[in-house]
């Protein structure tokens, strides 16, 4: 017996299987689309926390937190994770010894015809005698982590709930994201009203201006009527944009996890402020984007599902031991004559398995290729997410300039066209014509920069929002106790 526990303890350092080391990645030393934007510095103002509090919205500002309180989606990955930290803790038990303790008591009689003394312990009665007795034992049962299998195994569970903790941060940052761009939606669907409410007021007027000139018989019937249907037009399109915006306030009340009913959101006439944002050095998102610390994380845990596949070459061995009082009748039952005990250890080890070992070997290493190609592609992925972001911002910019001297040109032409109309120089198609372009340059206007704010937010959170992976807590020593449940908002929510 001490032979084996001082093997125990020397072995106990070992764990087969592959030691993890994070694969390198290429990264390019900056962002192609990186030229004339501002390289963030690490103290730099970059979107850290509250990180659309930029946009200078305040229905942003008092829904984005909610996210995190009540998203449905949020909550279901905060569960996953504080089931993947229970999960350390059932791998980290098997590091120690397993003890109980059993206690039995009996009370038997016997015929009538027995000579057996009375006692304390027994009483006779008429039909025979009555007899107490009972047992105590105590059994210890250890099986040494000789090889690493349990230390492997708490590795693995470590580096998935590490995983989980990265996709709870990558889902509120998602739904955040969604929640914006849901908001951005709305705002520019409230803007598109009040464009088009202006339009029907202009229409209203050309109506008007057409009746005289009818009545007056200057102009031909048809003009009336195409005066008529571009005032129609311009209120079946101001009554169709109650649809779209009635939907979005639906969806702005599920991300926030209330019931669309519950949720009424005022008109505004501002639109959110587009901000500047500094754009780190690419390899950065390594450490700010909580998809890559996911796909990471769950390259590690693959790593050390190898050491638990191999570990199933070597033996197994489990040491026990038993200490037990028993006595017949009870008194006495704690006296060093009625204690016995005794020790012992097993050793297993298959001979032959036809292979599933090293079928189990082998696909736990071809799981650890998949998941480094899935971590690398997502690696992949976030640079073209930033770039094309970075793209959609630089290149929509310049379009925003043309299109401001457009909606410019646009409304004095259509005001020019009107006025040549009344004076009888021009047709009415012409001035139908010059108010239709002025409304269609609005509109694009507005979609543009609908665009350049949704690409905004987009950015934000292609580049990791407030997040870093610096916040991963080691679940080996995380606790899932009722004092540190209490400091997450979604607890204390519930």
């Amino acid at each position: 017996m001490p032979i084996v526990m001082a093997l125990a303890l020397g072995l106990g350092a070992c764990a087969v299987g592959p030691d993890y080391h994070r694969p390198s990645v290429a990264a390019p030393p900056k962002f192609k689309e990186l030229e004339g934007w501002t390289q963030a510095e690490p103290a730099a103002e970059e979107p850290k926390g509250d990180w659309w509090a930029v946009f200078h919205d305040p229905l942003l500002d008092e829904l984005e937190p909610m996210v995190a309180v009540s998203n449905q989606t949020v909550r279901q990955n905060f569960a996953n994770y504080q089931e993947a930290l229970a999960e350390v803790r059932v791998a980290r038990s098997s590091l120690f010894p397993t003890i109980g303790i059993t206690g039995s008591a009996t009370r038997e009689r016997s015929s009538s015809g027995s000579n057996v003394s009375n006692s304390s312990s027994s009483f006779a009665t008429s039909r025979g005698r009555v007899f107490n007795s009972a047992s105590l034992e105590g059994d210890v049962s250890w099986a040494p982590d000789l090889w690493g299998q349990v230390r492997r195994t708490i590795e693995e569970n470590s580096a998935s709930a590490e995983a989980s903790q990265a996709t709870l941060a990558n889902a509120t940052l998602s739904e955040q994201v969604t929640l914006a761009t849901a908001v951005i939606d709305l705002r520019v669907t409230d803007a598109n009203i009040d464009l088009l409410q202006r339009t029907v007021e202009q229409d209203k007027e050309y109506l008007r201006v057409v009746s005289d000139q009818q009545q007056a018989g200057t102009i031909p019937p048809s003009d009336l009527i195409t005066a008529r249907t571009q005032l129609e037009g311009s209120q079946s399109s101001l009554i169709a944009l109650g649809v779209s915006r009635a939907q979005y306030e639906h969806a702005i009340a599920v991300l926030v996890g209330t019931n669309p009913e519950e949720l009424n959101i005022a008109h505004s006439t501002a639109l959110p402020v587009l901000p500047s944002i500094p754009v780190g050095v690419p390899s950065t998102l390594l450490q700010r984007r909580p998809d890559i610390a996911v796909a990471e994380r769950q390259m590690a845990e693959e790593n050390a599902a190898i050491g638990v596949a191999i570990s199933a070459y070597y033996p197994s061995i489990s040491l026990s031991g038993v200490a037990e009082f028993t006595q017949s009748p009870l008194a006495g039952l704690l006296n060093i004559r009625n204690y016995v005990w005794s020790l012992g250890a097993d050793a297993s080890q298959t001979i032959f398995d036809g292979g599933e070992r090293s079928g189990k070997v082998a696909a736990a290493r071809a799981a650890y290729d998949a998941a480094l190609a899935n971590y690398r592609g997502t690696v992949l992925t976030a640079f073209e997410d930033v770039e094309n972001d970075l793209a959609g911002l630089r290149i929509l910019a310049e379009q925003a300039k043309v299109l401001d001297a457009e909606v410019s040109d646009a409304a004095r032409g259509a005001r020019i066209a009107l006025d040549e109309y009344q004076a009888g120089t021009v047709d009415y198609t012409t001035a139908a014509t010059a108010q239709t372009t002025s409304l269609s340059a609005q509109e694009t206007a507005l979609s543009v920069q609908q665009t350049r704010l949704v690409d905004a937010v987009s950015l934000i959170g292609d580049l990791g929002g407030g997040w870093s992976a610096a916040e991963l807590r080691d679940p080996r020593q995380a606790k899932c106790d009722p004092s540190s449940a209490a400091r997450s908002p979604l607890h204390a929510s519930r």
